[in-house]
């Protein structure tokens, strides 16, 4: 199984800190925030990895992270020339894909406690459809939030910060797809801020019938406000080895 990490985006809540670096470069712990990624993917057994990441930022990850090598794996990179969503990024890794193949997709700027390998091992077992990892959160007003069929156990619909959650749970950055998502991604429209939505391709997944998920139980972030940084940095100093 393969791996595309996607580390475009302005991190607008993090400024002034992102005037002159990528959100995903900035310091958590120990290391930049990118390199928890690559291990925790390195450490489930996916060792190729596609980083999608905008242009000025490509020089910058590229000296962190070389080739992969020195972290035990192979990347390599694509570049987002503009802000087009998490879809359109996610469509810049299609040529480096089997056809039928699976993988995974992190958000960059997700950081969090669990193994992925179980996740791995179930998606790789399902016959069909997506796969996406929740997580219970205190207030899923905040996030995309499934709406589960109790007797199939699949999701039924996403919403984005909804007034009224339907459940308690917020669907984090980590997707399990095979190729069959770039046709969904074909056939969703931009958004009215104009870009391509995850939330739209896990929709099209969820009105078949074919978007399941598994809920993580340990600790997760997804880093993108000072205060969640600086929780992932003192959970996360000197976890990687």
């Amino acid at each position: 199984m393969k791996a595309v990490i996607l580390a475009g985006g302005t991190g607008t809540r993090l400024k002034p800190l992102t005037y002159w670096t990528n959100k995903h470069l900035l310091p958590v712990g120990s290391y930049p925030m990118i390199c928890y990624g690559v291990t925790k993917l390195r450490d489930a057994g996916i060792r190729d990895i596609v980083i999608v990441t905008g242009r000025s930022a490509l020089g910058s990850f590229a000296d962190v992270l070389g080739s992969g090598r020195d972290w035990g794996v192979s990347i390599a990179y694509k570049v987002q020339e503009e802000a087009g969503g998490i879809a359109q990024a996610l469509d810049l890794a299609r040529p480096l894909l089997l056809p039928k193949e699976k993988f995974v997709v992190l958000l960059g700027d997700n950081l969090f406690e669990e193994s992925l390998q179980p996740y791995r091992e179930h998606f790789e077992r399902q016959p069909e459809g997506a796969m996406v990892l929740l997580k219970k959160v205190a207030d899923p007003r905040r996030y995309g939030v499934p709406k589960i069929d109790p007797n199939s156990g699949v999701i039924q619909s996403i919403e984005e910060k909804p007034e009224n959650p339907p459940s308690e749970y917020c669907v984090t950055g980590i997707y399990f797809y095979d190729t069959e998502v770039f046709t969904w991604i074909n056939g969703i429209k931009p958004s009215r801020r104009g870009e391509l939505e995850i939330t739209d391709v896990n929709n099209a997944f969820a009105k078949e019938g074919k978007l399941h998920y598994k809920e993580l139980t340990g600790w997760w972030t997804d880093a993108g406000t000072f205060e969640s940084l600086e929780e992932a940095g003192k959970r996360l100093k000197g976890a990687i080895t």
